[in-house]
């Protein structure tokens, strides 16, 4: 029997590829070929290449929401991609298309759509991003992570998930996460994470404390490339990574509270995983606000505390970490009562019942 193909699609950032890896242990234990359209120079070509997955490079220009230059030829390179695309997908004869959304994926459903190949999208976020509203129209379905996304998708295309997450997050080892850091001493350990890239703001606002928080914390400080901070390295009880992959687990193990970004993958990574955290959700300012969305949901349902970038101040910060730190059980048990599961198993569903 001909052996079923996927070509799955997403980039621009780490969030755009990670759920993809998710769903990868299970589409090749049902036997699915798997490969992957990105481009060049995306963060998405290393991720997958370091997964062994044939990986496909087409061109694709950035869709802005504000005025840029670029945004006058990069609409060119995007129609360049689609040719591009459909063409791989034409020669490759996959079965479906699973797409995590991000600029490149635009070229990559359109040319799926040219082929007459079904497309299963994914989106994280609350509101639908910029690609995947130029995209939905050419999906047949489109998984969503919040239940308040539902309406947001037309054409009944859209269907409750949750966000995949990855297996081997829930095999972390708490012992082993202190031993990578050296924390011999039994203080309770907060990890900040900024996102892919990293943030400025939460990685000024935890240096500029970082004496008083290391009275009552260890800190495992994720603070993106480019971001490691010299004069610490040596720094007692304070561990900076640029990026973490393999130990990832291990460190979220041992990890009591958390600071974060309120992207959807990260925040529910925390849920599943039942962390307590404190949400600083970009700025509507350099967003399109839908981690602000994220995080109020999240608030509502009591599984986070949140703070919005521009209330960020010394005083405020540590007050909120002694807060989330003394009411650490509260989030648990209200984050160990949601209905929101895994998402691998819902998506696996889909690509299942549409693969042609």
């Amino acid at each position: 029997m001909k052996k079923l193909k996927i070509i799955m699609t997403g980039g621009g950032s780490a969030g755009h590829v990670t759920p993809n890896l998710a769903l990868i242990p299970k589409l090749k234990e049902l036997g699915y070929d798997i490969q992957y359209i990105g481009t060049e120079n995306g963060i998405e070509r290393k991720i997958i290449e370091d997964e062994k997955i044939r990986y496909h490079i087409i061109s694709s220009g950035k869709l802005r929401r504000y005025f840029d230059i670029k945004n006058f030829t990069d609409p060119f390179k995007v129609i360049k991609g689609v040719f591009e695309a459909k063409n791989i997908i034409k020669r490759e004869k996959p079965n479906i298309v699973f797409s995590k959304g991000g600029f490149v994926s635009v070229p990559v459903v359109i040319g799926a759509y040219l082929n007459r190949v079904p497309v299963i999208a994914h989106e994280s976020d609350m509101t639908p991003g910029l690609a995947n509203k130029i995209a939905a129209p050419f999906c047949t379905k489109v998984c969503v992570t919040f239940p308040e996304s539902i309406n947001k998708i037309k054409n009944n295309k859209g269907v409750l998930t949750g966000t995949p997450i990855r297996n081997k997050l829930f095999d972390g080892s708490k012992i082993r996460g202190r031993q990578i850091c050296g924390f011999e001493d039994k203080k309770p350990i907060l990890l900040v994470i900024g996102g892919s890239l990293g943030s400025k703001v939460i990685n000024d606002a935890i240096r500029e404390e970082l004496d008083d928080l290391l009275v009552k914390f260890n800190i495992i400080h994720i603070c993106g490339k480019g971001n490691l901070e010299g004069k610490l390295k040596n720094k007692k009880g304070y561990m900076q990574f640029e990026y973490v992959k393999e130990d990832l687990p291990h460190l979220m193990a041992a990890t009591d509270i958390f600071v974060s970004r309120a992207g959807a993958n990260v925040i529910f990574e925390l849920l599943a995983l039942r962390k307590p955290n404190l949400l600083i959700p970009l700025s509507a300012k350099a967003s399109r606000g839908d981690q602000i969305l994220n995080a109020a949901s999240f608030e509502k349902s009591g599984y986070s505390m949140v703070i919005q970038e521009e209330e960020i101040n010394s005083k405020l910060l540590i007050k909120k970490l002694d807060e989330l730190y003394n009411e650490k059980e509260k989030y648990k048990k209200n984050m160990s009562s949601s209905s929101i599961s895994n998402g691998v198993e819902e998506i696996i569903k889909l690509i299942k019942k549409y693969t042609r």
